[in-house]
């Protein structure tokens, strides 16, 4: 039964005025699709990088090597490539030194495709989580993101270690360039591209659970169609454009390009790369705000 307005004693609504005004947070629903709360995501910075430890401590827990995996995978991956790629198949490397080709494509490659695929699985993996308490939801993909830049940093150090070893020792194919400046908006590119198509597979799996076992296949298929394992110089005209058409393909020859001087490089390209990146992540956040009002009554 409601009480009416005029028996409700004065001091008690102004009580109650006042106990709302008091409140440090305020949850309410989104009124716009393309509201991202940047703002919210600032402000639980401690807690973003709190997910980026327990990434690593859950990844490195009970391993003897621990952090040394950083650089025993991009290595073992690479001597894979030379003995299947290289010594087998004899794809070229467009006379570059094998492992100093293999390991720049794997250095991109990795961050990319391990950002994408943990992103994809946000919603499942932490369901749990988002269940029992309230934080900005994006802050959970935006710690993925970060966790594999600092895990992207370290191996391309050891990239970069080899480069420098092959330039004192005089290598003449090996050419940098100025293009090098690039590195950070590559860096950028990738994560905001692997960011953007994380949020799309990570809200749409929380229906269709299959498609986190397509991306994991698709993610080995991808990388055929990505110049990581041969130059794109090899790949005949007519079909180049299939190539091209993928968006990491400029990433990797731009990478490839600035520090070894081989390869192509072309505005257009990573222009494209760019574009197609953007789309992504306009798409990704219309419909990661839309899931994530009630994916809870779905995964």
């Amino acid at each position: 039964m409601s009480v009416p307005k005029e028996i409700i004693p004065a001091n008690y609504v102004v009580a109650d005025m006042q106990s709302k005004e008091s409140w440090t947070e305020v949850i309410e629903p989104r009124t716009s699709l393309l509201d991202l709360r940047l703002g919210d995501v600032w402000r639980y910075r401690d807690l973003v990088m709190m997910f980026v430890r327990r990434d690593f401590v859950s990844t490195y827990k009970q391993t003897i090597l621990g952090p040394i995996w950083f650089f025993i995978q991009p290595l073992l991956t690479t001597i894979t490539f030379i003995i299947i790629f290289g010594r087998v198949a004899k794809l070229s490397t467009d006379g570059l030194p094998p492992v100093i080709f293999y390991l720049a494509g794997v250095t991109v490659w990795s961050y990319f495709s391990q950002t994408l695929t943990a992103t994809s699985t946000v919603f499942i993996s932490n369901a749990a989580i988002f269940g029992k308490v309230y934080f900005p939801r994006l802050t959970m993909p935006v710690s993925i993101v970060v966790s594999n830049i600092v895990r992207f940093l370290i191996q391309f150090g050891l990239f970069v270690a080899i480069w420098l070893y092959y330039l004192l020792r005089g290598e003449s194919s090996i050419h940098p360039n100025w293009l090098i400046a690039l590195t950070p908006v590559l860096l950028l590119m990738m994560g905001l591209l692997s960011l953007g198509l994380g949020m799309i597979f990570s809200s749409l799996t929380t229906k269709y659970r299959d498609l986190s076992l397509l991306l994991t296949f698709g993610m080995q298929l991808l990388m055929y169609a990505t110049p990581v394992i041969y130059p794109l110089s090899s790949i005949p005209e007519k079909y180049k454009w299939l190539i091209l058409a993928n968006p990491m393909s400029a990433v990797v020859e731009t990478f490839r390009y600035a520090f070894l001087g081989s390869g192509s490089f072309h505005w257009g390209y990573l222009a494209y790369s760019a574009c197609f990146t953007a789309i992504a992540l306009f798409l990704g956040t219309i419909i990661f705000n839309k899931v994530e009002k009630s994916f809870t009554d779905t995964v």
